[in-house]
């Protein structure tokens, strides 16, 4: 891989704090990547002032002004292009990514759940970990392909649930997790050492 830092288009839906996270690595000089374009489902999501008090490229990208999910997939997908986006980053973006974006950047899309995939699968990972009664559950980052949570798996991390964990303490522990091996994961990405062989993702030493 070249010494020059990978380019992050990175999409949201609501706060962006795991985008925080990832910009901090970047900025720290400890994750060999730039965010180059922040994308929001949501015209309110605190994400994109995140972005713009750190001079990144914010944009909000209205689904009500495409006729069709197509259309606004490609105007997602014209935006990281314009914007020489190398790895699409999800970071809580609360629409499935077309596969007008995944066709374009084959095994170059990355995203996050705050369960342990393949269980709690879909938008509600950390309340239905917490309603089945599991003793663990955790965080999950994955390539993401045309189906919600299915892509093949690069880094997951346990997280313990406590007695008398309630929604909103279980997902602080969790977020806590999220910003720590999301940019490791990206790291390891960045460094050229994620190797897919199937449905298996293999580090390389």
């Amino acid at each position: 891989m070249s010494n020059r830092p990978v380019k992050l288009g990175v999409l949201i839906s609501g706060s962006g704090s795991n985008l925080q996270a990832i910009i901090n690595k970047c900025e720290a000089g400890e994750l060999p990547a730039q965010v180059a374009v922040v994308i929001s489902s949501r015209s309110d999501a605190y994400g994109l002032e995140r972005a713009k008090s750190c001079n990144i490229p914010a944009i909000y990208i209205a689904r009500e002004k495409f006729p069709n999910d197509v259309a606004y997939n490609r105007a997602v997908l014209d935006k990281l292009q314009e914007y020489g986006t190398e790895l699409v980053v999800m970071a809580g973006y609360m629409r499935l990514l077309g596969k007008e974006v995944l066709d374009a950047y084959p095994n170059r899309v990355m995203n996050i759940h705050p369960a342990l995939l393949p269980s709690f699968a879909g938008a509600h990972g950390i309340k239905d970990a917490l309603d089945y009664g599991v003793k663990v559950t955790g965080v999950t980052v994955h390539f993401a392909n045309d189906i919600y949570d299915e892509g093949p798996i690069i880094l997951q991390d346990a997280v313990p649930i406590q007695e008398g964990d309630t929604e909103d303490t279980l997902a602080e522990r969790i977020h806590a997790v999220e910003h720590v091996i999301y940019p490791r994961a990206i790291k390891l990405y960045c460094e050229g050492k994620l190797e897919i062989e199937g449905k298996k993702v293999r580090i390389k030493e």
